[in-house]
């Protein structure tokens, strides 16, 4: 592993974790939407993390040479949970049904909170471990002078 592959990982995965923390900021925003361009209350969007594999040529013939594949983390898609909606009784809003019921986003604003402090953690251990790599780095080029 070279040191610009540590630093790549731990860019990668700041890169993941600000979408992740992006998209759950969407989802508090939306959580009380009731209608969106599909036609139906907002969907809670989640965020996949999947291994990063490196494709580029330059990726593969390192691999080849030496038997590692280090490539760090990516977003592998924005998927919308499938859950049910939640039907709150509002005989008075506009977007209510015959029987006064409006459903309402599966979004829970106390999950997107515990999900979004651990999405910042993640986003710290990776600029922790960001600055100690350029630390070393920077003790390393001391010890030549």
């Amino acid at each position: 592993m070279s040191f610009l592959d540590s630093l790549n990982i731990s860019g990668s995965a700041l890169t993941a974790q600000k979408l992740r923390m992006d998209v759950i900021s969407s989802n508090i925003a939306n959580a009380s939407t009731t209608r969106t361009d599909e036609g139906g209350p907002y969907r809670r969007k989640l965020v996949v993390l999947s291994e990063a594999t490196n494709d580029s040529f330059s990726g593969v013939m390192n691999s080849l040479t030496q038997n590692e594949n280090i490539g760090g983390v990516e977003v592998s898609a924005i998927v919308e949970d499938q859950s049910d909606f939640k039907p709150v009784y509002d005989p008075d809003n506009p977007a209510a049904d015959a029987n006064g019921y409006v459903m309402m986003p599966n979004v829970d604003t106390v999950d997107e909170m515990v999900d979004m402090m651990s999405a910042s953690r993640s986003y710290e251990a990776s600029i922790t471990a960001f600055n100690a790599v350029k630390l070393m780095a920077t003790k390393a080029l001391d010890i030549g002078r």
